[in-house]
C-alpha cells in the first residue's frame, strides 16, 4: 500500500512520462505534482517506488520511468478515465451505423486505429459456413466475367473471372440459371461438391466457366470466414519505442501475420466484463512484452460474440484509449444487434 504522497508522485511521474517520453527527474516531479516537498524528500520517495518495482532508472538518465508493474498500479488505482467527447462519439456512430456485418467489423478496426493512432484489431463472431442465396455471372468484356455471390446473411461478394474463351450473354444466363436452380440454399462446400460431381454432365463449353467459379467461390468463402481484422499496423512504425528496435517490430508484425496467438488473447478477453488491459508480459506473448493491449467484448442480442482492441506501446494515454475501445464495443454491439433483428 502506498501513502497519498507516494501515489501522487507516482501518478505524476507516469503522466509526465506518457506525455513526454523522457525519464522524469525529482525536479520535474516537485514542479508538476502540486506537493510542497523538498527535492530530497521526492528523491527518497522515488527510491522507495523503485525498490518495490513500480519505477526504474535507465542507465543513461537520472530520471525514472514506469515499469509494467507501475503501469498496472496506475491503471488499476490511479487512472482517471475521461469521458469521450461528443465529437468522437459522433464519428464512431457515423461509421458504425447498421450495415453488412463484415463491413461493420472492418469499420470498427479502422476506427480504433484512426482514433488512437495505434493498431486496431477486431475478432469477428464465429460464423457458420454461409449459405448461398444467389449466384450470377455478368459479362464485363469479352474475356472478363464478374461472379456475384449473395449469402443468406446479406453479404455480397464479387470476383473477377478470366475464362479461356469468350462467353455469350445467353451462355452466362444458362450457367446462372443452372446454379440457381440446383444449388441455392446450400453452403458453398455443398455446392462445390455437387458441381464437381456433375461437371461431366454439363455441356463441355460450360465446364471451364463452372470450374473457374468454384475456385473463385472458394476464395470468397475463405475470406468471409476470416475472424481476425487488423488495421493501422503501420502506425506502430511511428512509435519511438518500436521504431528504434527493428527486431521488436519484426516480431510484432510476425505476430500479426500468424494471427493464432493474438486470436487466443482476444478470445480470452471475451470472458470478462468491461474493458481489459494486458500490460507488457501479462499477455503471455513475447512480441507484446513492450506493448499494452486494451480490449472489450461486444455482443449481438445480449450474447458475447467477439472483441475489439487496440495494440500500442505501454507508454500510451490509457485515459484516452480506454473510452475509445469501450464506446466502440458498445456501438458495434448496438449496430450488429439491430442488423441481426431486421
Amino acid at each position: 500500500m502506498l501513502d497519498e504522497r507516494a501515489r501522487t508522485l507516482l501518478k505524476t511521474l507516469i503522466e509526465r512520462y506518457i506525455a513526454e517520453g523522457q525519464p522524469v527527474g525529482s525536479r520535474a516531479l516537485s514542479r508538476y505534482s502540486g506537493l510542497d516537498l523538498s527535492a530530497a524528500t521526492v528523491r527518497n520517495v522515488m527510491a522507495d517506488l523503485e525498490d518495490i518495482g513500480l519505477i526504474a532508472s535507465p542507465h543513461t538518465s537520472a530520471g525514472r520511468v514506469p515499469t509494467s508493474r507501475g503501469y498496472r498500479f496506475f491503471v488499476d488505482s490511479l487512472l482517471t478515465v475521461r469521458p469521450l467527447d461528443r465529437e468522437k462519439i459522433d464519428v464512431i456512430e457515423e461509421q458504425l451505423h447498421p450495415s453488412q456485418p463484415r463491413q461493420l467489423i472492418n469499420n470498427a478496426s479502422h476506427l480504433l486505429a484512426g482514433l488512437t493512432h495505434f493498431a486496431g484489431v477486431v475478432l469477428a463472431p464465429r460464423r457458420r459456413q454461409p449459405k448461398i442465396r444467389q449466384m450470377e455471372f455478368v459479362s464485363l468484356s469479352e474475356r472478363r466475367i464478374l461472379l456475384i455471390l449473395v449469402t443468406t446473411d446479406g453479404d455480397v461478394q464479387n470476383r473477377l473471372l478470366f475464362p479461356g474463351r469468350a462467353y455469350t450473354p445467353a451462355e452466362l444466363v444458362t450457367a446462372t440459371n443452372y446454379l440457381n436452380q440446383h444449388f441455392i440454399g446450400g453452403d458453398f462446400e455443398q455446392i462445390r461438391k455437387r458441381v464437381s460431381e456433375e461437371l461431366l454432365a454439363l455441356r463441355g463449353d460450360l465446364q471451364a466457366l463452372m470450374t473457374a467459379a468454384l475456385v473463385a467461390g472458394d476464395e470468397v468463402m475463405r475470406g468471409a470466414d476470416d475472424r481476425y481484422v487488423i488495421s493501422g499496423e503501420r502506425n506502430l512504425l511511428e512509435v519511438e519505442e518500436f521504431s528504434s528496435n527493428m527486431q521488436r517490430l519484426r516480431e510484432l508484425f510476425d505476430l500479426f501475420e500468424q494471427r493464432t496467438s493474438l486470436m487466443q488473447l482476444l478470445d480470452l478477453s471475451q470472458r470478462a466484463d468491461g474493458v481489459q488491459i494486458f500490460i507488457g508480459g501479462e499477455s503471455g506473448l513475447a512480441p507484446l512484452d513492450e506493448c499494452s493491449v486494451v480490449t472489450a467484448a461486444y455482443e449481438v442480442d445480449g450474447q458475447v460474440v467477439g472483441s475489439v482492441g487496440v495494440i500500442g506501446p505501454t507508454r500510451m494515454a490509457y485515459e484516452r484509449v480506454i473510452p475509445i475501445v469501450d464506446i466502440t464495443a458498445r456501438l458495434l454491439s448496438s449496430a450488429l444487434t439491430y442488423q441481426a433483428t431486421r
